[in-house]
């Protein structure tokens, strides 16, 4: 540990990052005999363990306490997969398996599940992006039964899954402990959809469930959510990317404010959410315990964001507000200000390309003045070119009263280029008051020579540091 620059610990040997060679995987293994009490093992992105994981695993029997095992993206071969299924049976107490990032796992799963035998103590198991075929999916299906204390699935950025998503979810009954459940793109289609709504009902203790980025359940909601609001315990919903269509927006808005314990909803991406979002937007407000609204490129109108403004009056917990990419908001900010005058938690105003004009920068600067968004820590301000030179120095002479603020992005669009204005220097005061900011935002705006030389002495002369993105 001392050789790779890491501190020792006869719990957990975390070697997670360090271009490790072939060699000192078998250096690895020689040393776990003089290790019994060890319980956590990372070797997490060190591509040259693949092929050489048998010689690691031939000596777990002397560390049997072991409970985590994290092996993400070390290229893992299919007879590193028979070599860890043949550990299986040696390390008998392992709770935590991450195999992610290891593409050549895919079409090799049965390798490792057929080895899992019944009792198996496995809480959490992330296979994420390893390239998993159908029939990978029918052998996870099968060991569902043996893995009763299972918490913890992702399954994430697997496309070919979704073929035997109803599969898995006719075996999901058999972990009715499962708190997190991840299949962000996995090619799920309506039949998958209404699969799982069906293993919805044996999931009581679910607390995340993210369908995101499978365009085709668009059209599925509708006949699909029947279980879906039993889920009581539910804290994290993410549907953004899902090509909702308005008929799923109206069974939507009838169930997500059902689930009474929700604190993060992710929508975003949809743009029906915007012609049918009335109801639901205005019905966040049944959900006092949302802590973050991700709402951005949904083409909310004025109307939808009024019903958003007054729902949040009722959400006092709220810490994230993401709206960007809708373009309604500019100009129209104000609908907000009773809102943001409540949210005495927020920390995360995301306002990205937005169509802000300089009236929405100074309703912002005198909300804080005034002495709220006290707890304000990221805002991106970014892709708002439609903001004038002065509304920029009104906003730049009023950002010294928001000191908690880490993270601040003022960039242009991708196409766009400008130069900064005498607001410039307003900006460079102001840092001088924000001592907790670590990262500026700043591109594509045109510096001139003395600006530049000035942003970068900014550091130096003020012994702060502080990444600007220029």
């Amino acid at each position: 540990m001392e050789k790779l620059g890491k501190k020792p610990n006869s719990k957990n040997l975390d070697l997670n990052n360090c271009a490790l060679s072939a060699a000192d995987v078998t250096e690895l293994a020689s040393l776990l005999p003089f290790l019994p009490e060890l319980e956590e093992i990372s070797l997490s992105w060190n591509g040259c363990v693949g092929g050489t994981l048998k010689a690691l695993t031939v000596q777990l029997h002397h560390v049997n306490l072991l409970k985590v095992l994290r092996l993400n993206n070390c290229r893992l071969t299919a007879e590193d997969v028979i070599s860890l299924g043949e550990a299986f049976e040696i390390v008998s107490q392992l709770e935590e398996l991450d195999l992610s990032w290891n593409s050549n796992i895919g079409g090799k799963l049965s390798l490792l599940t057929k080895k899992l035998q019944e009792g198996c103590k496995l809480k959490c198991l992330k296979i994420t992006d390893c390239n998993l075929t159908a029939k990978d999916g029918e052998s996870l299906a099968e060991i569902l039964n043996v893995i009763p204390n299972l918490e913890v699935l992702d399954l994430s950025i697997n496309k070919n899954i979704g073929c035997s998503m109803k599969v898995i979810a006719q075996d999901l009954k058999n972990v009715p402990g499962l708190k997190e459940l991840n299949l962000h793109m996995c090619g799920l289609k309506q039949d998958s959809l209404q699969g799982l709504d069906t293993a919805l009902q044996h999931l009581t203790e679910l607390r995340k469930l993210n369908i995101s980025c499978n365009r085709e359940i668009g059209g599925g909601f509708k006949a699909s959510t029947a279980h879906l609001a039993s889920l009581k315990n539910l804290e994290v919903l993410d549907l953004h990317q899902c090509c909702v269509t308005e008929e799923d927006m109206t069974v939507l808005s009838q169930v997500i404010p059902l689930l009474s314990s929700l604190q993060e909803l992710n929508l975003s991406s949809n743009k029906n959410v915007g012609l049918s979002s009335d109801p639901l937007l205005g019905r966040l407000r049944f959900l006092p315990k949302l802590r973050s609204v991700t709402i951005s490129n949904c083409g909310l109108g004025e109307e939808s964001l009024s019903s958003l403004a007054e729902a949040a009056l009722h959400l006092p917990e709220l810490e994230i507000l993401d709206l960007s990419w809708n373009k309604c908001v500019g100009g129209n900010l104000k609908l907000l200000l009773g809102a943001l005058k409540l949210a005495t938690e927020i920390q995360v105003l995301r306002l990205s390309s937005c169509n802000l004009v300089a009236e929405d920068l100074a309703l912002l600067t005198s909300l804080r003045q005034d002495g709220h968004l006290a707890r304000l820590q990221k805002l991106d301000l970014s892709y708002n070119n439609t903001i004038s030179d002065e509304g920029w120095a009104v906003f730049c002479q009023g950002l010294g009263a928001f000191k908690e603020l880490s993270e601040l992005d003022v960039s242009l669009r991708p196409s766009s280029c400008r130069d900064c204005g005498p607001w410039f220097w307003e900006l460079l005061a102001a840092l001088t008051q924000l001592p907790a900011l670590a990262e500026l935002g700043m591109q594509r705006w045109a510096l001139s020579e003395s600006q530049r030389k000035q942003m970068e002495g900014f550091n130096q002369d003020n012994k702060r540091n502080i990444r600007f993105d220029c």
